[in-house]
């Protein structure tokens, strides 16, 4: 089991994508891993033959351990290359799921010869490893056919095993439009491979009183539920909020986005120039950039600020930019809109996912004003940003206030009441206000 990013010291085996036997070239994905951060699949360190799967399915192993055996020898892999037969997507289907019987297999080629049927409805928000999006890329599978395939992996997920059975079947014109139900005379007895399962059961939902339904939460919702519990737990929260006038950075930036997109190739957010305004605030108040263990206080000497990111399903994800203070304002552009699209695209890493400092979530992407974030362990701050929205205004002058059209926003910070005190955690959010306020309208890119 490698490690897979800071503090990560264990993972959870999701799928074999090899099966005892086959060849299996360096670099290449063997098995799905889960961890505490983010799902990713591990390639093989050695070419060679996968003799032996030490750790099965829902297993889960500690960084270091052995997780299974390759035998390296040349004379070897060929040998038992030759010796094995050839496997049919069905007895690959059936092998992926750990069933080796005959009849299983005869099950399982039934599906393949005489139909694999479809869900009735699509399963929206289901994960898709890397590997499974890429082969629906090079096949042209369009992404609606693909949530309707049933899957065997696990929380229904589709495996390549699942992939391959379903392409073949569709090649030789063996699709149905939808799976019958359980149990009824055409569907194969054959669990939990591609048997004729609804929808609904893949993803556990069930229809209450007629009306009502109960939908059990995917593996990540429960880690988000637990780690907010946890956080309200461990840290007394309190929030501080500040009303900042960002008119002058609206214009700069609204004068500066095309070109930036003509320049660069990429977006000009506002999320960049808030993070290097939180960047600056935390040098000038650096205890709030610490973590706390026990009774004693961590105080960072790197600046990695946390980004949270909404996904497609739903759920929150928060990939972090390692040592912000060494980027520049177009660095961190680049960088945000990297990590917020591999974000929705599942391909971060765990090392992106390691290590933060402090976190900003922007709430005002969402048309919300101000929130009441929740802290990132073992973080002790959080700092969330409002929607930009036109006000009246008081505008000082030497010559008299005037009202006017200003462009305002409202910044909350939630921090740990056990180590930053209210002047601590107020000054910061003030000073982040100071910066944006300040922010020069005659800068060049």
């Amino acid at each position: 089991m490698p490690k897979m990013g800071e503090s990560i010291m264990e993972g959870t085996v999701l799928t074999w994508l090899k099966n005892v036997g086959e060849s299996v070239a360096q670099d290449e994905s063997v098995l799905e891993v889960a961890t505490d951060k983010v799902d990713t699949e591990v390639p093989s360190t050695h070419a060679g033959t996968l003799v032996e799967i030490l750790a099965q399915a829902g297993d889960v192993v500690a960084v270091g351990a052995p997780i299974a055996r390759i035998d390296t020898n040349n004379a070897s892999v060929a040998t038992v290359s030759a010796a094995l037969p050839a496997q049919t997507p069905a007895q690959s289907l059936a092998t992926a799921n750990g069933i080796q019987n005959h009849d299983a297999i005869e099950a399982a080629s039934a599906l393949v010869s005489n139909g694999l049927a479809l869900l009735a409805d699509p399963v929206k928000g289901r994960f898709y490893s890397p590997l499974v999006l890429s082969m629906c890329r090079e096949e042209n599978l369009p992404m609606d056919e693909l949530e309707r395939i049933p899957g065997t992996g696990k929380e229904g997920r589709v495996t390549k095993a699942d992939l391959i059975a379903y392409l073949d079947a569709r090649k030789e014109g063996h699709v149905t439009a939808h799976t019958p139900l359980a149990g009824s005379a055409t569907a194969p007895t054959l669990a939990p491979t591609l048997a004729a399962v609804s929808a609904s059961q893949i993803i556990g939902t069930k229809s209450v009183s007629g009306g009502d339904e109960i939908i059990e939460m995917d593996r990540m919702r429960k880690m988000i539920a637990t780690r907010m519990v946890d956080s309200v737990r461990i840290s007394p929260h309190v929030t501080s909020f500040v009303e900042a006038d960002v008119t002058e950075l609206v214009i700069w930036r609204n004068r500066m986005k095309n070109e930036f997109k003509k320049r660069e190739g990429d977006a000009l957010t506002f999320t960049p120039m808030f993070i290097e305004a939180v960047v600056k605030a935390i040098k000038d108040y650096p205890m709030i950039n610490v973590s706390v263990v026990g009774d004693t206080i961590i105080k960072k000497k790197a600046i990695n600020i946390g980004l949270a990111v909404a996904l497609p399903s739903g759920n929150l994800i928060v990939p972090v930019i390692h040592n912000a203070d060494q980027y520049s304002l177009v660095g961190l552009a680049h960088k945000v809109n990297d990590l917020a699209r591999r974000a929705r695209e599942n391909k971060l890493t765990p090392d992106d996912l390691g290590g933060g400092t402090f976190t900003v979530s922007n709430v005002g992407s969402f048309g919300n004003v101000m929130g009441t974030p929740i802290i990132m362990q073992p973080q002790v701050a959080i700092l969330a940003l409002g929607a930009i929205q036109k006000k009246p205004a008081v505008i000082e002058t030497p010559s008299g206030d005037l009202i006017g059209i200003r462009q305002m926003m409202f910044l909350s910070h939630s921090y740990d009441h056990r180590v930053v005190d209210g002047a601590l955690g107020g000054m910061f959010v003030r000073r982040v206000a100071d910066y944006l306020e300040r922010f020069e309208i005659n800068r060049a890119l």
